[in-house]
């Protein structure tokens, strides 16, 4: 292959540093579109998403749940069986990863020339990287190296065997007690998870509430269910030391609090690392926090592009994915742009309840000085949710006098299915009048965006004018 503008020859048209969701979007696309790809894995095909994040929690969360359901029924009479003593997840959830991994995932590489588990990549020059000992050129290359787990300057933390999650999904049996360190999605998440299979769990983390990308309403209702379930939350608190203490580790806050644990979870956000990749070599721009790149994800140097986490974007798998999407297909158009800001991201985190977010928040509204509307339903109003016994949640959208949609958080049973209508919603300007026209399947919890709607709409129905047409009308016809 021809470099542009010059003789050289390349080996492949396109290489791609890493395998997590970025990654893999660009190494299967750029393949089906005809390219020559090499795709450069360290570690595993899937990334820390498949093989030690959002996959393995999500198993985990399922076989926790199953227990404390099984609790539930007991509660409530209808089943005499004790909760089920459950000791070894871990070893049922590697199977599954391992099928997922060799028998599912691997298909989709077939047109792709692979370099798994021989290292770390890094840059020789701007066409050429470096990888198990041999080099390897492309006319383009992507990178898509993602993060890593933040560990932070604690007092006593060197000396600390800590979890998190790179290793805890290695555990060989479920820990009688753990300490976690941060209130996100990933703490609350395995403190419900480990909570429901017996281990006795607290989490410490400075945010004023529980979720705090989210809101405060969401974080509260969280926590107070956590306390029912017998997690300690400790908000606001700030930490000073830890240590080995017998066969405990302590953890102690500034003002004095204790908590003892037999782990130590750290959950407290990520970091990029880019020290492996040698970006000076390329010539690469980048800051203590990420690389830069512009519209198209291209970096300093435009054929080289960096997507999903390193560039500093939103941290979520689908975000990744959505961001090597757009920049393949940018690479090999010479007019298109496809920018990820044009596109609304939904999130969620998956305890129970869910809690789920997509566009504006209410404070963004507000720092815009947007007139809006806040329509709200309850799970607890909802026939299906109180007989589901699943009563606990609620919907909330914020909207203007027209009907448009700025945002709308769910917290309830199913609410990282039902985000996604949103997103499409506030994607493609969909306003409220056509939710209530659309026929939503009942019962289900997904009704609950059309109740939204209906609330949107009675609430026009308080005008004064509205009710005299209406009812001239009617009398009329």
């Amino acid at each position: 292959m021809k470099g542009e503008g010059d003789d050289m020859e390349y080996d492949f048209d396109l290489i791609c540093i890493g395998l997590g969701p970025a990654g893999m979007a660009v190494s299967v696309m750029g393949a089906e579109m005809g390219l020559k790809v090499c795709a450069i894995e360290k570690h595993k095909i899937g990334g820390e998403c498949m093989n030690v994040g959002c996959i393995p929690s999500k198993s985990l969360l399922r076989i926790s749940n199953f227990r404390y359901s099984t609790s539930k029924l007991r509660d409530i009479g209808l089943i005499d069986e004790e909760m089920p003593d459950i000791k070894a997840p871990f070893s049922k959830i590697a199977g599954y990863l391992d099928y997922i991994s060799n028998k599912k995932t691997l298909k989709m590489f077939e047109k792709v020339t692979l370099i798994i588990g021989e290292g770390s990549a890094s840059f020789v020059d701007r066409h050429t990287v470096m990888v198990g000992g041999r080099s390897v050129t492309a006319q383009k290359i992507f990178i898509a190296t993602g993060t890593e787990p933040l560990v932070l300057p604690i007092d006593g933390i060197s000396d600390i065997d800590i979890l998190t999650n790179l290793n805890i999904f290695n555990l060989t049996e479920v820990p009688e007690s753990m300490t976690i360190i941060g209130g996100g999605a990933v703490g609350c998440e395995m403190a419900q998870a480990f909570a429901r299979l017996g281990t006795r769990c607290a989490i410490v983390h400075m945010d004023d509430f529980l979720v705090p990308n989210g809101d405060r309403e969401a974080g509260e209702l969280l926590e107070d269910v956590f306390k029912k379930e017998g997690i300690d939350v400790y908000n606001s608190k700030k930490i000073a030391s830890v240590k080995n203490e017998g066969n405990e580790i302590s953890l102690y806050t500034d003002d004095g609090i204790c908590i003892k644990s037999e782990k130590l979870l750290m959950a407290a956000g990520r970091k990029i690392p880019l020290d492996e990749l040698k970006l000076d070599n390329a010539r690469i721009k980048y800051n203590q926090r990420a690389i830069e790149v512009d519209a198209k994800y291209r970096t300093s140097v435009k054929h080289i592009y960096a997507v999903g986490d390193c560039n500093g974007g939103s941290m979520f798998s689908h975000a990744a994915m959505h961001q090597g999407m757009f920049a393949i297909m940018n690479a090999v158009s010479p007019f298109a742009v496809f920018q990820y800001k044009n596109y609304v991201i939904p999130w969620t985190v998956f305890t129970q309840p869910q809690i789920s977010y997509v566009g504006m928040s209410e404070e963004d509204i507000k720092k815009k000085g947007i007139k809006y509307e806040t329509q709200v339903v309850k799970y607890e109003d909802y026939g299906a949710a109180i007989a589901e016994n699943v009563g606990i949640g609620f919907v909330r959208v914020f909207t203007n006098y027209s009907g448009k949609v700025f945002g709308a958080s769910i917290v309830g049973e199913g609410s990282g299915e039902m985000i996604n209508e949103w997103a499409l919603i506030i994607q493609k300007k969909i306003r409220l009048h056509s939710i209530l026209f659309l026929a939503h399947s009942f019962p289900t919890m997904g009704f609950l965006s059309k109740r939204i709607a209906e609330t949107w709409m009675m609430k026009k129905m308080n005008s004064s004018l509205i009710r005299k047409l209406c009812g001239f009308f009617y009398r009329k016809i």
